[in-house]
């Protein structure tokens, strides 16, 4: 994947990964597309089977017209072939047993020497090869000088045993420059530090610990005084979720800026602290990396099937500003505007990533970051502004956004308050009377409202003549997008929506509402965005079509189509 981005061509890969700790079988799936498309295709070209005991459904999935690549070293039963298909038999054990010494050796130089035969029959530039061997052995050069030995075996024999390259090859382009292959956990690790997040606490679950793990490689990097070499951060592994999410109210009571990544069950535990943060109006950005569910589900799996919970989470009325990003790249930069909105609203935000998006390989343009960016703190007094106050009230609205001002400890006496998630009155104090419950309780809807106006709005693709659309959201937009760009080539046309956040913008609003029948895509199996849209919106429902996309791998252009077709010979016309 990497030589081939190195040629200038677009490229994006999805890992599939069992969630148990058997050695079964991983697939790693590479698209080499030059119209640069994000998604997941359905269509396999060429595999390299490396596991006998898949070879059979390894056969069964590759395309007609397609390659079989397997390991020829022993007999392969007759009953896997197909007429349709080419199978390319190479004795990679053989060449290995016969080149190495040690039974380990032997095995990962196997893992290693499919990509010289790959290079030979796709025609990829085996320089560029040896140049990334060098990049990732450069501390253990005897390891470069034996992968390259192995590479070379798998290079020579495809040489000179088949007609090279096959019909199906690669050729340079200009199309990757000012571009980086990244996962969207470690450009959200990369902009947490660039946010100013100072503190981290989480309890490991895939598919999220690796954002804390690129965090803490990154503090490594940047977070360390010059001068004492101590650390200017603190990441901690709690003893559960609903220990980590508690650090982090307590590090943003005191004003640092703090988070915690983790995934659906990690929100199911986490719900009482969260009604708390709601309530007490506290800030903390919260990462959901969601996978398929319910229940521990199938944890190396994607889904988009946490809106609802968090949206929603906790006991009682309560609401959570959520964060859409759709790729790695907006990871990054809606991970900036997350510290910056929970500081300003004084309120939980949720950035709603998941497996497809936060742990698979996606080609972004470069990061860019701009040196005269400042934190937005929001309503944070500091002590002579505390001086001047006759009296500090916690939660008294004086501007009527519904956004109250806050004090951090230790700053003046006069800004001291009891920090309660039990019922309290606009100025702070304890109550269970009825009215000033619900005073606070309806204040908080203003700045619901307040947030509407704050959050990141819809990118919105409209022409007056379509009266038919397409809405998705996260990790659907780029099969969305694809699907779109090739309904149009059959001359059907659709508007387009990517949601970016919730609450719902008024953008969001007035597309809906210039429309007859707008599909929703997403990756669940409740349809939980439509759900949102009627609630948030009061939108009809009638016009809502979904169309979702929910066995645990990764939504791809062609379901999208077909979903869209199929409603469309039902009298769905666009």
């Amino acid at each position: 994947m990497k030589a081939i981005f190195r040629m200038g061509i677009p490229v994006v890969g999805k890992n599939y990964f069992p969630s148990n700790i058997q050695g079964l079988p991983t697939w790693y799936e590479v698209r080499v597309t030059g119209d640069g498309y994000q998604s997941a295709s359905n269509q396999l070209d060429i595999i390299i089977a490396m596991n006998a005991q898949t070879y059979q459904k390894d056969l069964l999935a590759v395309d007609a017209g397609g390659w079989l690549i397997y390991d020829s070293t022993w007999p392969r039963s007759k009953l896997l072939d197909r007429d349709d298909i080419t199978v390319i038999g190479i004795p990679f054990s053989k060449l290995c047993n016969e080149n190495f010494e040690g039974v380990r050796s032997r095995i990962l130089m196997k893992n290693i020497a499919y990509v010289g035969a790959l290079a030979a029959l796709l025609k990829i530039d085996l320089d560029i090869i040896k140049e990334l061997l060098n990049e990732t052995f450069a501390a253990k050069k005897h390891l470069a000088a034996s992968n390259l030995e192995a590479i070379m075996l798998g290079y020579n024999h495809v040489i000179e045993n088949f007609a090279c390259p096959l019909p199906l090859s690669v050729k340079p382009l200009n199309k990757t420059k000012n571009h980086v292959i990244i996962d969207g956990n470690t450009a959200a690790g990369l902009a947490c530090v660039y946010a100013g997040a100072t503190v981290g606490a989480w309890y490991p679950i895939t598919p999220s610990t690796s954002l804390m793990d690129s965090f803490q490689a990154f503090c490594n990097q940047l977070r360390k005084c010059e001068k004492t070499k101590k650390n200017n951060f603190c990441i901690i592994q709690a003893e559960d979720e609903l220990a980590a999410i508690g650090m982090v109210l307590g590090a943003s009571w005191n004003g640092a800026r703090a988070f915690t990544p983790t995934s659906g069950p990690g929100i199911s535990l986490m719900s009482e602290f969260i009604g708390f943060a709601y309530y007490s109006e506290l800030p903390a950005v919260i990462f959901d990396i969601q996978r398929a569910g319910p229940s521990t589900g199938m944890p190396t799996r994607t889904q988009q099937c946490d809106l609802m919970i968090c949206a929603y989470a906790s006991h009682g009325d309560t609401r959570h500003p959520l964060l859409f990003p759709s790729n790695p790249e907006e990871c990054f930069y809606m991970t900036l505007s997350a510290f910056d909105l929970a500081d300003e609203l004084q309120t939980p935000i949720f950035v709603m990533s998941d497996l497809d998006i936060g742990m698979n390989d996606w080609m972004c343009p470069d990061l860019q970051w701009d040196n005269n960016y400042q934190p937005k703190r929001g309503k944070v007094l500091n002590a002579e502004q505390l001086d001047a106050m006759e009296k500090f009230y916690r939660y008294l609205d004086v501007d009527g956004d519904g956004i109250t001002y806050r004090t951090l400890p230790g700053e003046h006496a006069k800004g001291s308050f009891f920090t309660r998630g039990s019922g309290h009155n606009k100025f702070g104090g304890y109550t269970e009377d009825s009215q000033e419950y619900q005073d606070v309780i309806d204040r908080l809807l203003v700045k619901w409202e307040t947030a509407r106006k704050m959050m990141p709005e819809a990118v919105i693709d409209y022409s007056k003549f379509n009266k038919t659309a397409i809405i998705s959201y996260g990790s659907s937009d780029g099969a969305s997008r694809e699907a779109l760009y090739r309904l149009k080539e059959q001359n059907k046309n659709y508007n387009y929506c990517c949601i970016k956040s919730f609450p719902f913008c008024k953008s969001a609003k007035d597309f809906i509402n210039k429309h007859e029948k707008i599909f929703i895509v997403e990756q669940n199996r409740d349809a939980q965005m439509r759900s949102l849209l009627m609630l948030d919106l009061e939108i009809d429902p009638k016009k809502l079509i979904s169309i979702l996309h929910y066995n645990g791998n990764p939504i791809y252009a062609n379901f999208i189509i077909e979903e869209v077709l199929k409603n469309e010979k039902k009298g769905v016309a666009a």
